[in-house]
């Protein structure tokens, strides 16, 4: 199966090892990958602090990087999101890129949902062999869980690696704090969210902390490592994203 994949910012720049890791595991399921040479940011952050027409050029570029493929796996959930539904509002007067990013809306699939619902893998040991001896407790972004409604693959695709030991964390759908330009606009108010958040992941006790989306992953993984390098924590706590769980075997 051909597929486009569009890896987010954050991978491209600080976690290469992340999108490595998801097109092993697309690979393995049978997909021929490709990355269009002309893929940028989405423009999101752009857009949530109302650069509108400074965003469009960024807008175009990326509907006409990928709207002629029959298959797009984002492996960031937000970055999704505005693909499908941010652009729409500022392609009003140009039809022929609105037609294009309507194509590539309904085109375009989350990491974990397009390997469990649109490949049909629900068996990650079975299926990828998939094995990691750890417990394991997950994050439940809000991109990926509120606006996209998500719930079922991650968790249940996590469940089925071989050796997870599965701990639901406390409030697991509360945000983390990060939201882009949200924490850099209101950094003390983010910055408790993100405590708590890295809190309740200690209290679960789990080896490994599991993420669908980079930002947050990148948020409470600094969170974790200033606690304990200031010794509010003894505890170590490994911060996965989902598809390196999924390619450790």
């Amino acid at each position: 199966m051909q597929i486009a994949f569009f890896p987010g910012c954050l991978v491209d720049m600080f976690y290469p090892g992340i999108g490595i890791a998801a097109v092993h595991v697309l690979e393995r399921l049978g997909c021929d990958i490709t990355v269009p040479e002309k893929q940028i940011c989405c423009g999101q952050p752009l857009l949530n602090s109302g650069y509108a027409p400074e965003t469009m050029p960024i807008i175009e570029q990326m509907v006409n990087a990928y709207a002629d493929y029959d298959c797009v796996v984002s492996l960031t959930g937000s970055c999704m999101f505005a693909i499908q539904h941010d652009y729409t509002p500022y392609l009003q007067d140009k039809p022929a890129l609105l037609e294009k990013q309507q194509r590539l809306a309904g085109n375009i699939y989350e990491f974990s949902d397009f390997i469990y619902r649109v490949l049909g893998v629900t068996d990650a040991s079975a299926v990828l062999g998939s094995k990691l001896e750890a417990s394991a407790t997950y994050h439940k972004s809000c991109h990926l869980t509120r606006l996209l409604g998500i719930e079922e693959a991650p968790i249940n695709l996590l469940k089925s690696v071989d050796g997870i030991d599965y701990v639901e964390m406390a409030f697991a759908e509360r945000c983390c704090g990060f939201g882009g330009t949200f924490s850099v606009k209101e950094p003390e108010i983010s910055c408790e969210m993100v405590h708590e958040k890295a809190q309740t992941i200690i209290d679960t006790g789990a080896d490994i902390a599991v993420f669908e989306d980079a930002p947050c992953l990148l948020n409470v993984q600094g969170e974790l490592t200033r606690m304990r390098d200031e010794g509010e924590t003894s505890r170590e706590v490994r911060c996965m994203h989902l598809a390196e769980v999924l390619d450790n075997r």
